[in-house]
């Protein structure tokens, strides 16, 4: 049976002890994702509490991280999503991506309702990918991906 969260304070407990566990042990995100047969961004959101994990999947990470059943059930739950407090976030990667919306948000809207029409981008059918390039004119770069299902705004 699927269940929900409707307090999110058992999951962000979770989070920070799996956190805890994840350091203890030395491991990558992409180690727990390897174990968990889903994708690195998918798994990482999940264990930070924005995602539910499949069973295999969630039994899989618990023992991975040496987290107990209740843990793996918890890992299981719906959870309430959202995982930036009101207010302009101040962690500065997390502001970063704020401010990359701040100045690109309009722009991305036109740009898409132009392409599409009316309608959203979807959280929920979505796929995300983040990857470290080499920059032409020396350093690095990130690239990102944000792969949403477009969904059209229906009359009714």
């Amino acid at each position: 049976m699927v269940h929900a969260q409707f307090d999110s304070t058992a999951r962000e407990a979770l989070a920070v002890a799996a956190v805890e566990a994840k350091t203890r042990k030395n491991l990558s995100w992409q180690q727990i994702a390897d174990v968990s047969g889903l994708s690195v961004a998918f798994t990482t959101a999940a264990v930070l509490g924005q995602h539910p994990l499949p069973e295999k999947s969630a039994k899989a990470v618990a023992e991975l991280l040496g987290l107990d059943e209740d843990a793996a059930m918890l890992l299981q739950t719906i959870p309430t999503r959202g995982s930036i407090p009101g207010g302009i976030p101040t962690d500065p990667t997390i502001y970063r991506f704020y401010e990359m919306l701040q100045v690109y948000g309009t722009t991305l809207k036109a740009l898409v309702h132009e392409e599409f029409g009316d309608g959203i981008i979807s959280a929920i059918n979505f796929k995300l990918d983040v990857k470290k390039v080499a920059d032409p004119e020396g350093g690095e770069r990130a690239v990102i991906t944000l792969d949403g299902k477009y969904l059209p705004t229906k009359p009714f």
